[in-house]
């Protein structure tokens, strides 16, 4: 940011994107939360099922989002992006997220526990990641966080239950690199980098310290 005649402002890019056409409702509407503009739009010549947009979104609402685009649009879009001005700020950013799934145990993660946790989100982590209370393992289902347990075992009564254990299939984890942890994490969360893995983590790890730090804030 920088400031002149004591108004605030801030980097804003150019944006270029071609997608499906499918796609150009979910693409509007991540980048409205990013506070992006739409300048001109139209189909791609040549192509009737391709859409083209142009918009202008401040620098710091597109940190992160190049793989949300990805994911958006399936691999098929196009984005060029381009420093264009400092202008005014375009104040906080919306919902660019849902909430988390945030650990409760310490220890190896377990397939069994993620396996009855998929309905509740996706994953940062798979079977034998160490883990520990507070750090966030997932993207919870909706816009609220929720604590988990992904360290609980299965109880095994015979032999056929324990190998039945392991055929477990589950959704691949998604992996984060340093930019998109940084576009993803939020106000209270913090992440912590190591050389073999980026991980993200709650800024108060004990969930009753959570709770009362953010009573604290509403009050």
């Amino acid at each position: 940011y920088k400031f002149e005649t004591g108004e605030k402002l801030e980097p804003i890019e150019e944006v270029t994107i071609e997608v499906n056409e499918e796609h150009v409702g979910l693409v509007m509407e991540a980048l409205s939360h990013r506070r992006g503009e739409v300048t001109d739009m139209g189909p791609v010549p040549g192509a009737s099922d391709r859409t083209k947009m142009i918009l202008t979104c401040p620098s710091r609402g597109l940190v992160g989002y190049r793989s949300v685009f990805s994911s958006d649009t399936r691999g098929t879009g196009f984005m060029h992006r381009a420093f264009l001005n400092y202008a005014k700020f375009r104040g906080p950013l919306g919902n660019v997220r849902k909430g988390v799934l945030v650990s409760m145990g310490n220890g190896p993660i377990t397939s069994h526990a993620l396996m009855s946790l998929e309905a509740r989100g996706s994953f940062f982590v798979q079977p034998g990641t160490e883990t520990y209370e507070g750090m966030i393992v997932g993207e919870h289902s909706r816009d609220t966080d929720l604590d988990v347990n992904p360290v609980r075992q299965k109880e095994l009564t015979n032999i056929r239950a324990a190998s039945k254990d392991e055929n477990v299939r589950l959704t691949p984890p998604r992996s984060m690199t340093l930019e998109e942890a940084i576009g993803y994490v939020a106000s209270d969360e913090l992440i912590e980098v190591t050389p073999k893995a980026v991980r993200l983590r709650k800024r108060y790890l004990d969930a009753s310290k959570r709770k009362t730090m953010k009573n604290k804030l509403k009050n």
